[in-house]
């Protein structure tokens, strides 16, 4: 048996919220239709998805995760470490320490709905989305 999910994250209060859905096929687009609909606490929107697919065989209790995407955000300005520095906001001490001690050269700055910050990992994907 063998089935595909896409996880939806959206901006949480100390951590994101997750909500997961099956789908028949790791397709960007039917996930951003999908995506247009979910609406988490405070109505905060998703900022970005992961796909999985998990499979059980016959002799298995429970399925495992056997696949996953990497991430796509849902739109969001990509800035990098030396913008932000340049800026030299004092607001933003505390990003640049994150990212220069997490080894992080580009950050991901979300605002479908509330403010999400993140580091962009080079396999990262962000796609164009209008809400």
């Amino acid at each position: 048996m063998k089935q595909n999910f896409v996880t939806f994250y959206s901006p949480g209060s100390f951590f994101s919220e997750e909500t997961t859905k099956e789908v028949k096929s790791w397709d960007t687009n039917v996930a951003i239709e999908m995506a247009i609909k979910i609406k988490e606490r405070h109505g905060a929107i998703p900022y970005g998805f992961r796909f999985s697919t998990r499979e059980r065989g016959p002799k298995d209790l429970d399925s495992k995760e056997t696949k996953t995407s990497c991430f796509y955000y849902l739109g969001g300005k990509v800035e990098t470490l030396k913008e932000i520095e340049s800026r030299n906001d004092p607001n933003e001490k505390i990003l640049l320490s994150n990212m220069k001690n997490n080894g992080f050269k580009k950050v991901i700055v979300n605002t479908n709905s509330w403010k999400f910050t993140a580091g962009l990992n080079k396999d990262d994907v962000v796609l164009e989305f209008i809400k």
